[in-house]
């Protein structure tokens, strides 16, 4: 092809793409505009509150699996799906979705790890947790000390749509073995947590 012809073509293509902009009208500048702001409020809004989110930890309730700073990432679909298992580590609301805590009103939650199912009978004896009177692995006890098995230190018979949680550092969280948490219902729980992401060097699943 000489450079001629090559000139010629590529002053088409420009004619083209010029002529392409003059058809366009008013109206198809607002519908894209219209698409981009709803993608953004999409990520923003929707994509957080349904199907994953970032979270941080704050406190020590959850050592040595899991330390204040970290960034988690928490997902939300899985559940719809299949139940919570042993051993999952969950988000949840302790005192329900819709109940303001503080002055600035922001739900507050919980991350613990669940370790009695629905309709399954709970008791706490010493540092052993007994699922329907037999006991159960613990491996993830912070120096597998429990001070306080509180209302677990009698049986505790789930209902259907609850799950009795602990925090991996027994001597200071708060969990289901306090009475203003108690068993968690399904409903409360808010996601899965399934990757740390934040520092570098912990990345993985926890």
């Amino acid at each position: 092809m000489s450079e001629d012809n090559l000139e010629i073509s590529e002053e088409e293509q420009n004619a083209d793409r010029s002529e392409e902009k003059k058809k366009r009208t008013p109206l198809s500048y607002i519908i894209e505009g219209a698409i981009y702001v709803s993608l953004i409020l999409l990520c923003v809004f929707w994509v957080p509150e349904h199907v994953i989110q970032r979270t941080v930890v704050n406190g020590s309730s959850m050592q040595d699996t899991l330390h204040t700073g970290e960034s988690l990432l928490v997902e939300k679909v899985s559940y719809h799906f299949s139940d919570p298992a042993r051993y999952d580590i969950i988000v949840f609301y302790p005192y329900g979705r819709d109940a303001a805590k503080g002055e600035d009103e922001e739900e507050e939650y919980y991350v613990k790890r669940i370790y009695g199912l629905p309709g399954e009978m709970i008791q706490i004896k010493g540092n052993q947790i007994y699922v329907n009177d037999e006991v159960i692995d613990d491996e993830y006890a912070k120096n597998g000390v429990m001070d306080d098995a509180g209302i677990a230190s009698e049986p505790i018979v789930l209902g259907d749509d609850e799950y009795f949680v602990l925090g991996d550092n027994r001597q200071v969280s708060k969990d289901s073995r306090e009475p203003e948490v108690g068993p968690v219902k399904r409903e409360n729980i808010a996601g899965h947590v399934i990757l740390r992401i934040w520092p570098l060097n912990t990345f993985g699943i926890p």
